[in-house]
């Protein structure tokens, strides 16, 4: 009888059982298109890991850059203007000597800043 006990209450072994955290419990469906599905087999073949952990390890670690507000589109818009005034600005002083041109250049570039800190910021 005590042998029995003795069996029953010995360590079975294996590993811990994960909490509820590290259990892989969801299943996601993704469409692509062949040469996306060849291109995430490739890069997961390359790294070692599963197409599956290929995946869970982009979305943890990488980046998505957000879409361009319409705002943020409307100062790379004016950015862009003012990078043309720029240039004609430094055809001027090319042309005509740079104090004619000192006091525009100036204003242009106040304005530029400006702007980069909007679209930074």
């Amino acid at each position: 009888m005590e042998h029995k006990r003795k069996i029953n209450s010995k360590n079975k072994g294996g590993r811990p059982k994960k909490g509820a955290a590290d259990k892989l419990k969801y299943r996601l469906t993704v469409k692509m298109a062949t040469s996306d599905y060849y291109t995430l087999k490739g890069k997961a073949r390359s790294a070692g890991i599963s197409a599956g952990e290929f995946l869970r390890r982009c979305m943890r670690e990488g980046q998505v850059k957000e879409r361009i507000t319409p705002e943020h589109t409307g100062y790379v818009r004016q950015l862009c203007g003012m990078a043309n005034n720029l240039n004609q600005l430094a055809h001027k002083a090319n042309a005509a000597g740079f104090v004619t041109v000192r006091m525009e250049c100036r204003v242009l570039v106040a304005r530029i800043e400006e702007l980069l800190n909007l679209i930074l910021l």
